[in-house]
């Protein structure tokens, strides 16, 4: 994943809980790197060491820091760093959700070594819609659910998400159910 991703776990973690905690995480990790640059490719495992570390250091499931940084990252990281390209998703939360499939293509023009995940749409309602989402990474779902809720959150759109498929249980990739 890319230095952004880490440096949004160092950013949630040292604003919500001080510098000190996050000294204690990274060492508790084993991650040895002093500064993560936004724009380089780092090794999976980092993150993954990471938020299980943060986890472990704040006694909170993985699957609740994983939906934090997922919230974190689009009121926050996705903000900060590219807030034009957060615009052009859409005008509300059901327009930003079905141009979701085409988002990663855009983000790919920033991080061309980016290996994305995917998203498709299905069964697009008035009040909710199916998000698809396939990806090479396992063990992201719940980041993926932080994500979704974010995104209500940016349209100040309060969402309901449901999982309805996952790899965990023997499908192919998640299937969540987004409603508002």
């Amino acid at each position: 994943m890319y230095g952004i991703v880490n440096k949004a776990i160092e950013d949630l973690i040292k604003e919500n809980f001080g510098e000190d905690k996050w000294d204690i995480i990274k060492e508790r990790s084993g991650v040895d790197i002093d500064f993560f640059l936004s724009n380089e490719p780092y090794d999976d495992d980092i993150t993954y060491k990471l938020a299980i570390a943060a986890s472990e250091e704040m006694k909170i499931p993985l699957e609740k820091v994983l939906e934090a940084l997922g919230e974190w990252w689009v009121l926050r990281t996705s903000q900060e760093k590219y807030g034009g390209l957060m615009e052009a998703g859409g005008n509300s939360l059901k327009e930003f959700l079905i141009n979701l499939p085409t988002f990663h293509h855009r983000v790919m023009l920033i991080y061309p070594k980016l290996t994305p995940p995917e998203f498709k749409t299905s069964d697009i309602q008035d009040r909710s819609i199916y998000i698809h989402y396939f990806s090479k990474r396992k063990g992201l779902q719940e980041f993926v659910r932080g994500l979704l809720s974010g995104l209500g959150k940016m349209y100040d759109t309060p969402v309901i998400i449901e999982l309805l498929e996952s790899r965990s249980d023997g499908a192919d990739h998640e299937v969540f159910k987004v409603a508002w």
